[in-house]
């Protein structure tokens, strides 16, 4: 099967349309998210979404040199993680990254969440770090800074924001010489964010969904009883019953067919297999598609309170729901 690939507007290169994510560093080791990289990688997945923070660079690493893909073929991404925010420290942070992946270049550098909020793995949700604070636009460009002088050095093609807001978006963007090609962000059906995602696009950004299936598997801090469950919704079941398929192929055909690039995570070959299969075959109707517009519920489930600094009044403060930065 021909993995499909999406043009970038910024570069002219592709990117393939799906990827696999390898977020583990709370909840399953690096060796199993290795193993699931490289069960990705017979299956016909070439895009890996990687980060410092999750721990398992070098075990990715390792499977990425055993490997007989092409360089060429392939789409690596990593991220800066909060504790290297400024521009010395980017530089640092991606070529240890580079090291570890065994690469010489990256597809993508993400800087992973917009502020250098500090939180240590498998803290509790009510874990604070007292020198967490708010976006501040001079620290993010020093940041990115670094970015840009890694695209200039040719050891990063593209770079790009990750949990970012539309009103951070609207800061950052007049200050750049090398604008993002992508942004990274929580998109499923029940949370679609249609403004942000509609915003990005029009910024000549794509927009790359992570937890696309509604991260059933997510930490248990990142879980609360208002947690609406995607593959559960009526709507989502029935087109997936109308198409047999289980209801997660028909997030990831929303995703595709929304223009947005869904990187699900998975350790089974079953899923991992039927995941990359969803936006290759059989899409879904126009008539289908208007009707998964009546899932969504701004059901935001990665809400990120082990980043919220002295003063923040709750998780909405980090997503400026109402287009104000709060400070």
């Amino acid at each position: 099967m021909h993995t499909k690939r999406v043009t970038i507007k910024s570069s002219g290169a592709t990117i393939p349309a799906i990827g696999i994510g390898t977020f583990g560093s709370d909840h399953i080791e690096a060796e199993v998210m290795a193993h699931a990289v490289k069960t990705a990688l017979d299956i016909g997945y070439r895009n890996i979404d990687c980060a410092s923070v999750y721990g398992n660079e070098r075990e990715i690493g390792a499977v990425l040199k055993e490997s007989t893909i092409a360089r060429g073929e392939l789409w690596v991404t990593s991220k800066v993680w909060n504790d290297s925010h400024g521009k010395a420290n980017v530089i640092k942070s991606a070529k240890q990254s580079l090291f570890d992946l065994g690469l010489d270049y990256l597809d993508l550098y993400l800087v992973h969440w917009p502020f250098p909020n500090y939180h240590p793995p498998h803290c509790d949700v009510d874990s604070r770090s007292p020198d967490a604070r708010p976006f501040i636009l001079e620290e993010f460009m020093d940041t990115w800074a670094g970015m840009e002088a890694l695209v200039k050095e040719g050891v990063v093609r593209h770079i790009g924001t990750s949990n970012m807001t539309r009103a951070k978006l609207e800061l950052v963007l007049p200050h750049t010489t090398i604008r993002p090609s992508f942004n990274e962000m929580e998109v499923h059906p029940t949370f679609q964010q249609r403004d942000l995602v509609s915003y990005i696009k029009s910024e000549g950004m794509i927009p790359i969904g992570f937890s696309p299936l509604g991260s059933p598997n997510r930490p248990e801090r990142d879980k609360t009883e208002a947690d609406l469950v995607d593959m559960e919704d009526p709507i989502i079941v029935e087109i997936a019953r109308a198409h047999h398929v289980h209801p997660a192929a028909i997030c990831l055909k929303w995703a595709h067919q929304n223009g947005i690039i869904p990187i699900p995570l998975s350790t089974k070959e079953r899923n991992l297999r039927s995941n990359y299969e969803a936006i290759h075959t059989d899409p879904l109707t126009e008539e289908e598609l208007t009707r998964l517009k009546e899932v969504e519920a701004n059901n935001r489930l990665i809400k990120g309170q082990v980043f919220l600094w002295e003063g923040a009044t709750g998780w909405e403060d980090l997503w400026d729901e109402d287009g104000i930065i709060a400070r």
